[in-house]
């Protein structure tokens, strides 16, 4: 195997440049790994980021309907929840065969696969409103597939997105409670795809502090399907930013923040985009 450092540090994306054939191989493993952690058991599931998505996201999406939307790898559709008496209809992009819903709660429902590659049938500039909430980090050419994210919206749309930005450990052996090949995308590479491929970035906010899921283990409808906990966590994270690193050297860099929501909207004419810091079109 190539000298894998690079990657594990956070210097390099892997497999951001695989070959068609190493996509292929990564998308097989893949393909099921969330359903087999236990979401395709329907009747045991249970969504736990209503919270935490209303809070770093929903509320702050100024449109009052999303006519169209597409939930990206979303399984049942369950994220978009909080959100569902503006939406009128719903596409979900899921490899795998475990997940399919006519309608959810009253909203019709269709369901699509991405090639292997990531490629989508799916017309440009369709969806007013796509999700995205973890799932590039279990996707090998995150770069190509945030390109057709962005084919697909449309103009003064948003892409809601979210991503564990550090590492989740040497994917090369087995992780419990990890899917093969599922890594963290450093912030810093994340926000250089966006970029990359003609987005705004309109808001970015951290999450998910370290010590977060202790302080409150004993919630039973999950830490970030509460509020105050999503909150108490947003307000950690803040503190604790400048410790985001994609690796700790210490004790007191493991007292960070360890994943980012952005929300992403496609200008209606494109033109360069800065590549440092918050870019806003507002």
């Amino acid at each position: 195997m190539e000298n894998i450092d690079i990657y594990l540090e956070g210097k390099l994306l892997y497999g951001d440049d695989f070959s068609a054939s190493q996509i292929a191989e990564w998308y097989a493993d893949e393909k099921e790994g969330y359903a087999n952690l236990g979401a395709k058991n329907a009747a045991n599931y249970r969504y736990g980021y209503h919270a935490w998505n209303i809070y770093h996201a929903y509320r702050h999406l100024s449109r009052e309907a999303f006519p169209n939307v597409m939930g990206f790898g979303s399984a049942y559709g369950d994220e978009l929840l909080p959100i569902i008496s503006k939406i009128g209809r719903i596409t979900i992009v899921d490899p795998s065969d475990s997940f399919f819903r006519e309608t959810f709660h009253g909203v019709p429902v269709r369901y699509i696969k991405p090639t292997p590659k990531g490629s989508l049938p799916l017309e440009d500039n369709r969806f007013d409103l796509i999700t995205c909430l973890g799932v590039l980090h279990h996707i090998a050419n995150v770069s190509f597939v945030v390109s057709e994210l962005a084919r697909t919206l449309k103009p003064e749309g948003y892409i809601v997105l979210r991503e564990p930005i550090v590492s989740m450990g040497d994917w090369r052996r087995p992780r419990q409670g990890l899917t093969k090949r599922e890594r963290g995308i450093p912030f810093h590479i994340l926000k250089t795809i966006v970029h990359g491929v003609g987005l705004f970035i309109d808001r970015q906010s951290l999450c998910d502090f370290s010590l977060t899921p202790r302080i409150f283990r004993m919630l039973r409808s999950g830490v970030y399907n509460s509020r105050i906990a999503t909150k108490i966590d947003a307000l950690l994270s803040e503190i604790f930013a400048r410790n985001v690193t994609y690796n700790t050297d210490n004790a007191l860099q493991r007292l960070r923040p360890r994943s980012a929501f952005l929300i992403l909207s496609k200008p209606t004419v494109q033109h360069d985009v800065p590549m440092d810091g918050l870019t806003s079109r507002r």
